[in-house]
C-alpha cells in the first residue's frame, strides 16, 4: 500500500510553512470528524450518506498524495451509491494508513 506524503502541500504552498501547517491543522480537524460521520452511516447501512463521506475524505486522500488510494476511493464512492460496500475493507484500510500517518505529524 502506498504511503501518505506531503509532496503535494509542498508544491502548493512555494515553500510557504505557514501555508503548509493550516492545511495540515484542516485536516487533522476535519478528517478524524468526517471519517466517525462515514463509519456510523456505513454501520447504519446508509450507503447513498456514507457515499457523500467518501467523496468528501478523497479530497484529503488526493491532498496526501495517495494516488491509488484516491481511485479505490472513487470506485467505493460509485459502489455505495449502487448499494454496494465491495472495496469496505479496503477503503477502511486507507482511512487507518492516513489515521496512523496524520498522528506522526
Amino acid at each position: 500500500m502506498e504511503e501518505p506524503n506531503l509532496s503535494y502541500i509542498h508544491s502548493l504552498s512555494g515553500g510557504d510553512k505557514v501555508f503548509e501547517e493550516k492545511i495540515l491543522s484542516v485536516i487533522k480537524l476535519e478528517f478524524p470528524l468526517e471519517k466517525a460521520v462515514y463509519y456510523k452511516n456505513l454501520e447504519n447501512k446508509n450507503y447513498m450518506k456514507a457515499a457523500e463521506n467518501v467523496h468528501k475524505l478523497k479530497h484529503k486522500i488526493s491532498i496526501l498524495g495517495l494516488e491509488r488510494s484516491y481511485e479505490i476511493a472513487i470506485q467505493y464512492e460509485n459502489n455505495l451509491k449502487a448499494n454496494n460496500s465491495s472495496l469496505k475493507t479496503e477503503f477502511n484500510t486507507v482511512l487507518q494508513i492516513i489515521t496512523n500517518y496524520l498522528n506522526t505529524l
